[in-house]
């Protein structure tokens, strides 16, 4: 009788949802899997990340999952701008929610502390978007909780150290547009060894690191083996990234990686094109390497002009363009528009689905702005949910002016899940190619789209 072949279980805490799966590296994909939506608890002092919700729907899910008896590893996967702060004995202090306003309070002297751009690559952002700066305004707003703390631990690695007891550093989540890391230099920034940030960090490790079985609680809540092994874990934008840099780490490519952001990554891209005021920032992929980025909240910016889940069809993108209806950034906190107001034209009247074509195009426009800002060459991936979207991908392709559009098959998860966990995994399906979409008008569109923002900067 054949032995069942291991399974990876991919525990994923996007800002939005978080998702467990169980994947199976032996067919090249995902066999079981639950979600919920995250939501942000009031703490004492500032909004939180629901750590114990997630912590508590986490295990019961797992304790009803069909075939955990064959998952050999855990990898977590987390979104970035956010730790944990716990004191000596483990206890946890405090999650911020980076989109606490509480944080724009120290804005002004917290920018005279900070390393510079061209060392960092970390723009000075809003709110808490700068984990630096949520560490400050704790230190300096709220020291006698800071005081207790003993370790801060980047939010994959939480989750990683939750599960097998052993806490960790690693550098994709630590080089999130934190202020805390120079890059080129490999090391801490001056501010956090300045401010004493870096000695409460544990030690580093590769994402592809396994820190140690699962504890002992954890297997007993689950039915887990307790051979099962918990990797260090990864930024998820970055777990979006490998599945491309794996088979091209030498050749210059651009991802666009989509969820609650947008994150358009550029490998082999040139820093020197990186404008700190339009939210351009390098971040680090798992090798240590920065990679030229620019991002915007295109989840929520989508939510925002759509204001429905239907899809977008041809027929409403026309309808759309011939009523000439426009949306005008920004609809978020943060990207390169931020401090402007957004605003929507001519839509009066769209149905569900023309408001789905008008967001559909408001994505392209913008993903194809960022795209052009950072100079890129090569190929252009398409990762997330605008990878299911039917119009972004052809959309997009007619808004850049050079590069194939790809979507790589929903197996390439598996493959980077295998990676992570260091499991042999089958090779990925092949590459699809969308066609540019050809629609009279839609150059003309995009110029005057462009047109417009130059007149409200």
């Amino acid at each position: 009788m054949n032995t069942p072949s291991p399974l990876i279980a991919v525990l994923d805490v996007g800002k939005t949802n978080a998702k467990i799966a169980f994947v199976d590296p032996a067919l090249g994909q995902e066999v079981w899997s639950a979600r919920r939506a995250n939501n942000v608890v009031q703490g004492p002092l500032l909004r939180e990340l629901d750590v114990v919700g997630i912590e508590a729907w986490l295990l019961e899910s797992l304790r009803g999952a069909p075939q955990r008896e064959r998952v050999a590893a855990i990898v977590p996967v987390a979104h970035g701008a956010a730790a944990v702060l716990a004191d000596h004995t483990g206890h946890v202090l405090i999650a911020p929610d980076y989109e606490d306003t509480h944080f724009d309070e120290v804005a002004a002297e917290y920018a005279a502390l900070r390393d510079p751009f061209a060392l960092t690559f970390s723009p000075n952002l809003p709110q808490g978007l700068n984990l630096g700066r949520q560490l400050y305004y704790l230190q300096s707003r709220h020291n006698e909780l800071f005081r207790r703390v003993s370790h801060i631990l980047m939010y994959p690695q939480y989750w990683a150290w939750r599960l097998s007891g052993v806490m960790a550093t690693e550098v994709t989540a630590l080089g999130t547009h934190t202020d805390l890391w120079r890059p080129h230099d490999d090391t801490y920034s001056g501010l956090a060894r300045k401010q004493g940030w870096a000695r409460f960090m544990p030690s580093m490790h590769r994402a592809t690191a396994r820190l140690g079985k699962l504890r002992p609680s954890v297997a007993a809540a689950t039915g887990l083996p307790e051979s099962c092994v918990v990797t260090c874990g990864i930024h998820d934008s970055n777990a979006s990234y490998l599945r491309f840099l794996m088979d091209r780490e030498r050749e210059a490519f651009t991802v666009v990686s989509s969820g609650t952001w947008t994150i358009v990554m550029a490998n082999r891209g040139d820093l020197r094109r990186l404008r700190e005021d339009r939210d351009m920032l390098a971040n680090v992929n798992v090798y240590g390497s920065p990679i030229a980025t620019a991002r915007y909240m295109g989840g929520r910016e989508y939510e925002a002009i759509a204001q429905c889940p239907d899809e977008p069809s041809f027929d409403a993108l026309i309808e759309v363009m011939s009523r000439r209806a426009m949306a005008l950034p920004s609809f978020a906190s943060a990207g390169p528009y931020n401090g402007r107001r957004g605003s929507i034209e001519g839509a009066e009247g769209l149905n569900a689905t023309q408001r789905a074509a008008l967001a559909t195009l408001y994505s392209a426009l913008m993903t194809a702005q960022l795209i052009e800002s950072l100079g890129t060459a090569g190929e252009i991936f398409i990762d997330g949910p605008l990878a299911r979207n039917p119009l972004f991908g052809s959309l997009l392709g007619a808004c850049v002016p050079a590069g194939t559009v790809r979507i790589y098959p929903e197996g390439g998860g598996t493959r980077v899940a295998a990676h992570l966990a260091g499991l042999p995994s089958l090779a990925p399906g092949a590459l699809r190619n969308v066609a540019p979409l050809r629609i009279d008008g839609l150059l003309e569109y995009q110029a005057d789209w462009r047109h417009r923002l130059e007149e409200r900067a």
